[in-house]
C-alpha cells in the first residue's frame, strides 16, 4: 500500500489506521452520505490518535527543534504545491479514462519520503449552487469536506529534496469515482507523505478543481453565446513617413508586428476562432491598421523620432492575417465596435459637459460600417456598445445610444438581480426607450483572467468555467435560458488558447449549444430579472480612477475645431480629413486606460496640425518708408503644404487709420509649395510712422493663421516744395528751348561765314565789302546785344535750378571749329567775370555750359537731413 514505510514506527502505523479511516470501503453511486459519516468516524479517530502523549511529545520536540532552525517554515497541507497541468476528459462520461498530470513541488527545507498523490471526491455529492463553486479555493488547507482519497489509484513519488519538483499521473476509470447525479463536483488531488518535522503520513498538498459529471442528460440546452474579440491599442500615428503626407504610414512602434506573427496574439486569436462557433466583435480601427501594414511603413526612432525612421517589419503578416481572418469570419457573426473602440464611460463621465464630444461617436459608429465592409467585405452589426467591463449607469446608456446603439453588453457583477429569481436568468433584457441591455455572466466572463502562460492556470480555469455552466443548466432543468459569455478586451495568446479549450469542451458537453450575440439580444427576456439601470453611485470607483479626464477630452476638442479651421482652405480635405478624424477617434479609446502613452498621443496630433496650419502664413516684413503721399506695399504669403489653398483673404489694417489707409482686402489662391505676393495701394494723409498688421482669413471671415505687423515711415513732400520743383522743371524746359533756338541761329550764322570766306577769297574787293557790313551790323548791334544778355541772364537762373546732368549738351552736338572753341571759352569767361557783355553767340554757348563744380549750390533745401531708416524704400 502506498505511504507504507520499512522502520515499523508504531506512531506511523496509528496514523496510516487513521489515514485508512478517510476512504470508504466502497463508493456506490449515491452513498456519499455513507461516505461523510465515515469521513467524520475517521476524522474524531485520527483526532484521538495524535493526541496519545508519546506521540503528542515527539510532535512537539520535533516542532520546537524546526522552529528555532527555520521561521515560517511550511507545515501541514502547504508543505508541497500541487499543480494540475493536465486533466482529460475535462467532461467525462461513465466510459472513459479520467487522466491526471502534474507536479509536486516540496515548498519546505526538508525532504518529502514516502509520498504519494491521490484523488478525492468532496464530501457530500455534487455542489449545490454557483456561489459554492465561486467560493472554493484552489488551494488551502486540508479538510475532511475535501473527502477521502479513492484507493487502488494513486502515484507513488520518489523522495522529494526541498524545493525540487516531480511529476506524476493518474489514471482512473471514470466509474471509479463513484459520481452520481448530474452536477458539478469537487476534485481533490493531494500530495501525502512525510517530512522529518511531521514524521507521520499526513496531506503534503492539495490542488482543488471541478469535474462536471452529465452522465444522464435530457436538461434543455443552455443557449451560450461567446464573444471572441479582436481589439488592440492605437498604433498608427498621425504624420506620415512621406513628405506629401500621403504615401507611406507612419507607426509609433512595431509591436503589432508581434501580434500578427505566428504565435502572436492577434494570429492566436483567429487561427484559434475559425474552428469556435464565436461572435466576432471587431474594433475596425485595427482592421485599418493592420490594411495600412499590407504596405509599407515606418516606425519612429525612439524616443519618438520622426527624423530617424525604421522599416516596419509587419507587412508580410499583415497580410496574411487578414486573409485568414476574412476565411476564419465565414458563416459568423461579425459586431463592429465604433472606430477606435471610444471610452463610453470616460465620455459620459467626463466628456458630456464638453461640447462635440458625444458626436464623435455617431462618426466612429458610420466609419465602422464602412471600414469592416471595405476590408472583410462583410456587412457587420453596429448597433452594440461594449462599456469597459460592462459596467452600466444611466449616463453611459444615454452615451451609447446617443452613438447609434440600442443594445448595451452589461455584465452581471454590474447589473445585479433584484433576488427574485433563484436561477441565472436570459441576458436580455429591456431597459426602457427602445433599448435592450444584454447582461453577460460575470463569473463565466471572468474565468479566463489569471495568469494562464502555466498549464496549471489554464486547466483549473477551463474547469471553472465547465463547472459554472453545467451548473447553470442544473438550476432550472426543464427551462431554456440564453446566457452571454463577454471576456477581456484584448485576451493574451494563453488565455486565448485556454478559451479555445473551454468552448470546445461546453458545446460537446451536451448541456450548451451556440447562439450569435444578435439572436441572444433578441431572446424573450425573464419577466422577474432585473430591469433597472444601476445608478452612478454604484459605478465601481477602480474604473473612475483610470478614465479619461475632461482636460482631456477639452484638448480632443481643441484640436477638432482647429482641424475645422483647416479644412476650410484646402483644395483637397480628405487628404487631411481621414487621418486627423481616425486620429481624433483613436485618442478616445478604451485602450487608453491606465496608460501614460495617451497624453502624448493627444499632444502629437495638436503640434502635427499646428504645423500643417502653420504651412500657410505671411511673410514677415521690416519696417518700411514712403517718401509720397501714396505708394504700393507688397505682401507676400507662403503655402509650404502639398496641396493648393483657396479662399482666403488678406486684410492689412493701420494702427492710425486717419493718418494711413493700407488699401483693400484682397482674395487670393495659392498653389503647393508656392507663394504669392500682393500688392496693396496705400494712401498717406500725413507724415510719421504707423503700425499695419496683415492677417489672413477664412471665407466665413474668421482669422487665419498668425498676424504680421511691420512699422511704415511717412515722409510725404510739402506743398511748397512741390511748387518750388515744378517752378525748376519748367525753367529747364524754357531754357532747352532757347538753348535749341540759339543753337539753329549760330548755325545758320557759321553756314553764311563760310559762304563769305569763299567769295572774299576769290575777289579781294568783296571781302573789303562785307568787312564795312560787319561793321556796320556792329553799331547797330545794341538791340542784339540786350537780348543776349537777357537770354544769358535768363538760362543762368535756368542752370542754377537744373541738375549738372541735365544740363549738359547732347551727346549728339555737331563738331566745333577751333576758333568756335576759343569764342566759346571768352564766352565762359565773360559769364563768370563779369567781363564785358558778350555777343548774341557767346551768350547762348554761355546758357549751355554745364555746371562745374565751383558753381553755386541750388536754392531748395534737402528733404531729410537724416539718414533713412532701415527697411524698404517704397517710392511713388
Amino acid at each position: 500500500m502506498p505511504g507504507r514505510t520499512s522502520d515499523g514506527d508504531q506512531r506511523r502505523t496509528d496514523d496510516r489506521v487513521g489515514e485508512a479511516a478517510l476512504h470508504p470501503v466502497s463508493t456506490p453511486a449515491h452513498g456519499w452520505l455513507r461516505r461523510a459519516a465515515a469521513a467524520l468516524a475517521g476524522a474524531a479517530l485520527l483526532t484521538g490518535l495524535v493526541q496519545l502523549p508519546g506521540a503528542s511529545a515527539a510532535h512537539a520536540a520535533t516542532r520546537a527543534t524546526t522552529s528555532a532552525a527555520h521561521t515560517a517554515q511550511p507545515t501541514g497541507s502547504s508543505t508541497a504545491l500541487v499543480d494540475v497541468d493536465s486533466l482529460t476528459p475535462s467532461v467525462p462520461s461513465k466510459g472513459d479514462t479520467l487522466k491526471i498530470s502534474g507536479t509536486v513541488t516540496n515548498e519546505s527545507d526538508e525532504t518529502i519520503s514516502s509520498a504519494h498523490v491521490g484523488l478525492r471526491v468532496g464530501s457530500g455529492g455534487p455542489m449545490g449552487s454557483r456561489d459554492d463553486i465561486s467560493g472554493t479555493a484552489a488551494t488551502g488547507d486540508f479538510s475532511v469536506s475535501d473527502g477521502a482519497e479513492i484507493p487502488g489509484h494513486t502515484a507513488a513519488l520518489p523522495d522529494i529534496p526541498a524545493g525540487i519538483s516531480v511529476p506524476f499521473t493518474i489514471d482512473m476509470p471514470a466509474g471509479d469515482l463513484g459520481l452520481g447525479d448530474d452536477g458539478v463536483y469537487q476534485l481533490g488531488v493531494t500530495a501525502s507523505g512525510t517530512t522529518r518535522a511531521e514524521g507521520y503520513q499526513h496531506v503534503l498538498g492539495i490542488k482543488r478543481t471541478f469535474l462536471p459529471w452529465y452522465a444522464h442528460g435530457g436538461n434543455q440546452k443552455t443557449k451560450t453565446t461567446f464573444l471572441w474579440p479582436l481589439i488592440d491599442q492605437p498604433h498608427l500615428d498621425i504624420r506620415s513617413a512621406d513628405a506629401d503626407q500621403t504615401q507611406t504610414p507612419l507607426f509609433r512602434d512595431d509591436d503589432l508586428a508581434s501580434e500578427l506573427a505566428p504565435g502572436g496574439r492577434l494570429q492566436q486569436m483567429v487561427e484559434l476562432g475559425k474552428d469556435l462557433p464565436v461572435t466576432w466583435v471587431i474594433d475596425p480601427d485595427l482592421l485599418a491598421t493592420v490594411d495600412a501594414m499590407t504596405k509599407p511603413y515606418r516606425v519612429l526612432g525612439p524616443g519618438g523620432d520622426t527624423e530617424h525612421t525604421t522599416p516596419g517589419t509587419g507587412t508580410a503578416y499583415a497580410k496574411e492575417w487578414l486573409d485568414e481572418l476574412q476565411s476564419a469570419i465565414q458563416g459568423d457573426e461579425v459586431v463592429a465596435l465604433p472606430f477606435g473602440d471610444p471610452d463610453l464611460a470616460s465620455i459620459a463621465h467626463d466628456g458630456g459637459s464638453v461640447p462635440g464630444t458625444i458626436s464623435h461617436l455617431r462618426t466612429a459608429t458610420d466609419l465602422a460600417d464602412v471600414t469592416v465592409q471595405t476590408i472583410l467585405g462583410v456587412t457587420p452589426s453596429t448597433d452594440f456598445a461594449w462599456p469597459v467591463d460592462g459596467a452600466v449607469d444611466p449616463s453611459i446608456v444615454n452615451v451609447a445610444t446617443a452613438g447609434g446603439a440600442d443594445k448595451i453588453l452589461a455584465r452581471s457583477d454590474s447589473f445585479h438581480e433584484n433576488g427574485s429569481l433563484n436561477y441565472t436568468p436570459t441576458a436580455a433584457r429591456p431597459i426602457g426607450g427602445g433599448n435592450t441591455a444584454v447582461v453577460a455572466d460575470a463569473a463565466l466572463s471572468t474565468a479566463f483572467t489569471g495568469d494562464m502562460t502555466t498549464a496549471d492556470g489554464s486547466t483549473l480555469a477551463v474547469q471553472r468555467f465547465l463547472a459554472q455552466s453545467l451548473m447553470i443548466d442544473e438550476q432550472v432543468p426543464g427551462k431554456q435560458r440564453s446566457i452571454v459569455v463577454a471576456p477581456q478586451r484584448m485576451p493574451t495568446a494563453s488565455q486565448a488558447q485556454t478559451m479555445a479549450a473551454a468552448i470546445s469542451s461546453v458545446f460537446a458537453s451536451g448541456w450548451a449549444q451556440s447562439e450569435n450575440l444578435s439572436s441572444a439580444s433578441a431572446e424573450t427576456p425573464d419577466p422577474g430579472a432585473e430591469q433597472a439601470v444601476p445608478s452612478a453611485s454604484s459605478y465601481p470607483s477602480a474604473l473612475r480612477r483610470t478614465e479619461l479626464s475632461t482636460a482631456a477630452f477639452r484638448q480632443i476638442q481643441s484640436i477638432q475645431n482647429q482641424l475645422g479651421g483647416f479644412l476650410v482652405i484646402l483644395s483637397r480635405k480628405d487628404r487631411v480629413t481621414t487621418p486627423f478624424g481616425n486620429a481624433v477617434l483613436r485618442s478616445m479609446s478604451t485602450q487608453w486606460r491606465g496608460d501614460a502613452g495617451a497624453p502624448a498621443f493627444r499632444d502629437d496630433i495638436s503640434t502635427y496640425l499646428t504645423g500643417l496650419s502653420g504651412d500657410v502664413h505671411i511673410l514677415a516684413k521690416q519696417s518700411i518708408t514712403l517718401s509720397g503721399r501714396s505708394a504700393t506695399i507688397p505682401v507676400t504669403v507662403q503655402n509650404s503644404l502639398a496641396q493648393e489653398v483657396t479662399g482666403l483673404t488678406l486684410r492689412l489694417t493701420s494702427n492710425q487709420s486717419n493718418r494711413l489707409d493700407p488699401g483693400k482686402p484682397q482674395v487670393l489662391d495659392i498653389g503647393a509649395g508656392r507663394s504669392r505676393s500682393l500688392k496693396f495701394t496705400t494712401t498717406a494723409s500725413a507724415n510719421g510712422k504707423a503700425w499695419v498688421t496683415a492677417q489672413l482669413y477664412t471665407q466665413d471671415g474668421a482669422p487665419y493663421g498668425e498676424k504680421m505687423t511691420f512699422q511704415v515711415n511717412v515722409t510725404s513732400i510739402t506743398d511748397t516744395v512741390m511748387l518750388v520743383i515744378a517752378g525748376g522743371l519748367l525753367l529747364l524746359v524754357l531754357a532747352g528751348v532757347r538753348m535749341y533756338r540759339q543753337r539753329k541761329r549760330l548755325a545758320a550764322r557759321r553756314a553764311e561765314e563760310g559762304a563769305e570766306g569763299t567769295e572774299a577769297d576769290e575777289d579781294p574787293s568783296e571781302a573789303g565789302a562785307q568787312a564795312t557790313v560787319a561793321g556796320a551790323e556792329a553799331d547797330a548791334g545794341t538791340g542784339a546785344d540786350a537780348e543776349a544778355r537777357a537770354d544769358t541772364e535768363e538760362a543762368g537762373t535756368a542752370s542754377e535750378t537744373a541738375t549738372a546732368s541735365e544740363a549738359a549738351p547732347p551727346a549728339s552736338e555737331p563738331p566745333v571749329a577751333p576758333e568756335e572753341e576759343d569764342r566759346r571759352d571768352e564766352g565762359s569767361v565773360s559769364a563768370v567775370d563779369d567781363g564785358p557783355e558778350p555777343a548774341e553767340g557767346d551768350a547762348d554757348e554761355a546758357a549751355a555750359v554745364p555746371e562745374q563744380p565751383s558753381d553755386p549750390g541750388p536754392d531748395t533745401v534737402a528733404e531729410r537731413t537724416e539718414p533713412p531708416a532701415p527697411g524698404e524704400k517704397v517710392d511713388r
